[in-house]
């Protein structure tokens, strides 16, 4: 009866954390390319499960402003990379380094970010390369 129990619950554990590796997936964005974004802040979502960072960037053919979304980090993980709530605000100038959607459309994941010249918190690591 007890090892009915032990591999019932090491099921459901393993069920259970199948959800939350979709939940993390960053299928999205291309981790191949990296983007350069450089504007000024409009709003940001500091909020579970991940913060949202809304960035006006002028085209410079065009001259027109475009609105991009960017997936950063939790709180809590960024919290512990040295960055606060008031990292950034509304209104700041940024560059801004992304890994941009596939469908290219304007947004990305966060790779790392200035203000002002400064870099805010410490940038994720680089996934290790594969021996060849």
């Amino acid at each position: 009866m007890r090892s009915r129990v032990v591999i019932t619950g090491a099921l459901l554990g393993l069920l259970s954390g199948a959800g939350a590796l979709a939940h993390h997936s960053f299928a999205t964005f291309d981790q191949t390319k990296e983007t350069t974004l450089v504007g000024t802040i409009k709003e940001v979502q500091w909020t579970n499960p991940h913060i949202w960072v809304q960035v006006l960037v002028k085209n410079a053919a065009s001259g027109q402003t475009i609105e991009w979304s960017i997936e950063g980090g939790s709180p809590n993980g960024l919290s512990r990379q040295g960055w606060k709530r008031s990292s950034l605000n509304a209104g700041d100038p940024v560059e801004m380094t992304i890994h941009p959607l596939k469908d290219g459309t304007n947004g990305g994941s966060l790779v790392r970010v200035t203000v002002n010249g400064k870099l805010v918190g410490n940038p994720r690591a680089e996934p290790p390369k594969e021996s060849t």
